[in-house]
């Protein structure tokens, strides 16, 4: 239909409609504006006294004539105006015109007219394509071939389509600074568009805007697949602890295949650690499903997701996504802070202490002045009670606080709080207690800021016959959140939290904070609605929750429940992995991208902090690589200058598999070292997730340059655009408008309609 349109104008007005999209109109008159004006209108008025004196005639009649006549003279006035489009146009063989050719394993996919993308893109915009003859009449040609970088393409019939990622913005970059010193008139890019680099394209499409460097986008596969089962995503913890079982997700995009059954197959390090049967939706595209990992060793492993292959898919490669993930070892420490001797504290202890990555230090006040420390490393650690310093507070990774009030804390210590989370990036886990919360009077203090439920600036506390009893329930979020899964399937946790017996909460909480997530409600039984029990926020850098009920320990000694029932561990045990998860170190190591095909570059960027979580930025920073075969190299990485504490280095993943990456910060006698890291450099199921053409991205990559995309099939009329640009080495030239057809054609029609109103009304 487009390409009909364009055909049509092209007819009626000499040139398409991109020409008028990039041209200027402008007035060329043969004669003075002025004069033209006068003469015009002495023209008019003699056609109005020639009408006027037809007697035989009508005065409706007469004015058609006239205003026929009058339209011819207007018209006749118009092109002796000459209206002309000025084009800036590129001068012949004094430009370049660089040609970026996707060559990403996506491209290898039979989808147009059963022939591969690599192969229809070699035959309409290669080297030896009718296409490039066309263009090379014109331009200097330079072609590109580009997966995760661009590089130099001496000729098309190298492409393999091997790379195992498409970063559209390192490939525009890429090119632009390769041809940075010669002149560009602008640059064509083919690609599926299937980007799956995460990079940003603002900085190489502004480069490319200030250099006026339009892109033109050629667009190659099909924009959705008529039969296709696609993991598009395996979302996987960053790091884990050791001892227990891991929760993923992973997303399944769904093609015409609703209602079927098919089985994800889970491996860790090649070996089968689990399976799932999942019943694919019959409505919607794309469907979440919760996979769950056994307890792993310590270290780096390998994850891999594999969803069987149905019958007819027409892709099969992108049933298969991969991932790494960090087991820590532990022991990591929580401090527990508790104001009074009370059975939740006890349970909670008892309930973690067999779990060998979790270190609950707890201190509590057995009299004013006096406290009772537990599981600490040495006589010396929280002798004088609650650290006064936030050296000392945050070698913690996580703080429980429980039934204590405000006023225990000095005003510092409060403001430390907020810092551990909001800096430290620790976990907080307030719990309920008659002198917790508001009833503490934590209300309005840094504290409050932290907590994901407002609190109210009054509570009083409440007597024994004001507390409220609640059947906890989980929400909708509540349902897939990993902390509150209790059973292997979500209907056994659905069924286990129904039998809980209740418990009872005598602290009163607000609303939740923007942002914030509620994943258990307690329902009063006697109909006065839900209060929150459990709800959570990022904080800055770290996680606060509010656990709002003072006895879960009921859910391990009621009567109802067996004494081999373990649902009071599990929870606990959970609830503090949970608020330990994603805590940083002080050095923090990350790979840009985690997954990389052999041969592809790596950044390595690590943040470095002081011991109060302050910014580093003259410390040496050294990364460890230790890729499959085992001889490790380093990595030396330099301050970035553009943002406190990051630190960047580079290096290529030439081995296949995974590489261990460690880091460690020196400043003055100051040591500090990263949790280690891992990389995983495979092209297995690379680059295929989302193998969709993705005409929306290269349209707006074109759009925003100034170029156009293109289907393409219709790639051809890529050798009339490309000529006018306004970069590079340019020539302005006006082409004349008045001799357009449809001008002609409007000549011939009011002068025919003026004869045959004068043969109607017997005049001629």
């Amino acid at each position: 239909m487009g390409s009909l349109f364009d055909s049509l104008v092209t007819f009626l007005f000499k040139y398409p409609p991109r020409v008028f999209e990039r041209g200027e109109l402008v007035l060329l008159p043969v004669l003075p504006p002025a004069l033209l004006g006068a003469g015009l209108l002495a023209a008019l008025v003699l056609v109005a006294v020639a009408t006027g004196r037809l007697r035989l005639v009508t005065p409706r009649a007469r004015a058609a004539h006239a205003v026929l006549r009058g339209a011819v003279l207007v018209l006749l006035a118009g092109c002796l105006l000459r209206p002309s489009l000025v084009l800036s146009s590129s001068v012949p063989q004094r430009n370049v015109l660089a040609i970026l050719l996707d060559d990403s394993r996506s491209m290898r996919l039979p989808d147009v007219n059963n022939e591969r993308r690599v192969d229809a893109m070699r035959r309409v915009v290669g080297d030896s394509s009718d296409l490039a003859e066309r263009l090379g009449e014109r331009f200097v040609l330079r072609y590109f071939r580009f997966a995760a970088v661009a590089a130099p393409l001496a000729t098309t019939g190298a492409l393999a389509a091997q790379g195992t990622r498409t970063d559209l913005a390192a490939a525009l970059e890429g090119a632009r600074q390769e041809l940075a010193d010669l002149p560009v008139a602008g640059i064509v890019l083919a690609s599926d568009g299937a980007d799956n680099a995460a990079s940003d394209l603002a900085a190489p499409l502004l480069a490319l805007q200030a250099r006026r460097i339009p892109v033109y986008t050629v667009g190659v596969g099909r924009e959705r697949f008529a039969r296709d089962l696609a993991i598009e995503r395996l979302a996987l913890p960053t790091t884990a602890l050791a001892g227990a079982g891991v929760r993923a997700e992973v997303t399944l995009r769904i093609r015409g295949v609703g209602g079927e059954t098919t089985t994800l197959s889970v491996e860790a390090d090649g070996q089968l650690v689990g399976t799932e049967e999942v019943t694919l939706p019959a409505r919607g595209e794309t469907v979440q499903v919760p996979v769950r990992l056994p307890a792993l060793a310590e270290g780096p492993h390998r994850i891999t997701v594999r969803a069987r292959v149905l019958r007819d898919e027409v892709v099969t490669e992108n049933n298969e996504a991969q991932g790494v993930l960090r087991v820590r070892p532990g022991p990591e420490k929580v401090l527990f802070l508790e104001g009074e001797p009370r059975p939740e504290f006890a349970f909670v202890r008892r309930g973690v202490a067999s779990d060998s990555a979790l270190q609950l230090v707890a201190l509590l006040r057995s009299a004013p002045g006096k406290y009772l420390r537990l599981g600490v490393d040495d006589s010396l650690e929280l002798a004088g009670g609650f650290p006064t310093t936030r050296e000392e507070l945050f070698q913690y990774r996580a703080l429980v606080l429980g039934s204590i009030e405000a006023s225990f804390f000095t005003g510092d210590q409060l403001r430390m709080i907020n810092d551990f989370v909001s800096r430290r990036g620790g976990g907080l886990l307030a719990l309920g207690g008659r002198a917790a919360l508001a009833e503490g009077g934590f209300a309005g203090t840094p504290v409050a800021e932290v907590l994901p439920l407002s609190l109210l600036s009054s509570a009083p506390r409440m007597a024994d016959s004001q507390l409220a009893t609640v059947q906890v329930r989980l929400t909708a979020a509540g349902q897939v959140h990993p902390v509150t899964q209790l059973a292997a399937t979500r209907e056994a946790t659905l069924a286990r939290w129904d039998s809980l017996p209740m418990l009872t909460a005598v602290n009163q909480l607000g609303e939740l904070r923007p942002g914030a997530t509620l994943l258990l409600a307690g329902r009063d039984p006697e109909g006065s609605g839900d209060r929150p029990v459990l709800a959570y926020h990022r904080y800055g850098r770290g996680l606060a929750a509010i656990f709002g009920v003072q006895d879960s320990w009921h859910w391990q000694m009621d009567a109802s429940i067996p004494v081999e029932d373990r649902t009071h561990e599990a929870l606990w045990q959970q609830l503090l992995r949970w608020i330990l998860d994603e805590v940083p170190d002080r050095v923090e190591l990350t790979a840009v991208p985690e997954r990389v095909g052999p041969g592809e570059p790596v950044t390595l960027q690590a943040r470095v902090v002081d011991p109060t979580f302050l910014d580093v930025n003259d410390a040496q920073v050294v990364a460890t690589v230790v890729p499959p075969s085992g001889r490790s190299f380093e990595v030396p990485l330099e301050w970035t200058l553009r943002e406190d504490g990051t630190y960047r280095g580079q290096f290529v993943a030439e081995e296949p598999g995974m590489y261990r990456l460690e880091a460690a910060a020196r400043r003055a006698t100051d040591t500090a070292h990263a949790s280690r890291g891992a990389l995983l450099a495979d092209v297995q199921g690379a680059d295929v997730e989302r193998a969709e053409l993705r005409a929306p991205l290269l349209r707006r990559i074109a759009e925003e340059t100034g170029g156009r995309y293109y289907p393409l099939a219709e790639a051809e009329r890529l050798a009339e655009d490309v000529i006018y640009t306004e970069s590079g080495i340019t020539v302005r030239e006006a082409r004349d408008l008045w001799d357009m057809p449809a001008v002609f054609l409007l000549f011939v029609g009011l002068l025919g309609s003026e004869w045959a109103l004068r043969r109607w009304r017997g005049l001629a």
